[in-house]
């Protein structure tokens, strides 16, 4: 079992950066491909980065691409997501993840998940 909760969102202005964090606990942490996901309301969750187990893989949505970075640092449990020349609609609840396995783009391979926490660009 692994719990994540994620901090770090806000409102900030178009333009600005902003860095989520995730802390996992419980089992094997550095076992598990990390990703982060977003979500407004009335549309299915949509994929935004992963990494694998390493650290050595990153996957990005063509959306973000450029912009954000995801990162982890398995002796501290924690994953990162440092999104950069923020965008009015990048606002979202932005959502990590946890698999046992190869990092994906497809929100039904994920086994855990976090609250989510809100990220919010103005205009």
């Amino acid at each position: 079992q692994v719990q994540l909760v994620e901090s770090g969102g806000g409102l900030v202005q178009a333009g600005e950066p902003l860095r989520l964090s995730c802390v996992a606990s419980g089992r094997a942490f550095s076992s598990h491909a990390m990703g982060w996901f977003r979500q407004v309301p009335g549309k299915e969750r949509e994929f935004v980065a992963a990494i694998s187990w390493s650290g050595g893989n990153t996957y990005y949505a063509e959306s973000v691409k450029g912009r954000f970075t995801i990162s982890r640092d398995n002796a501290k449990n924690t994953v990162y997501l440092q999104m950069n020349s923020l965008k009015p609609e990048d606002t979202a609840v932005y959502y990590c993840a946890a698999r046992f396995g190869p990092y994906s783009d497809y929100a039904t391979r994920y086994d855990y998940w976090g609250q989510g926490t809100q990220v919010t660009v103005s205009s």
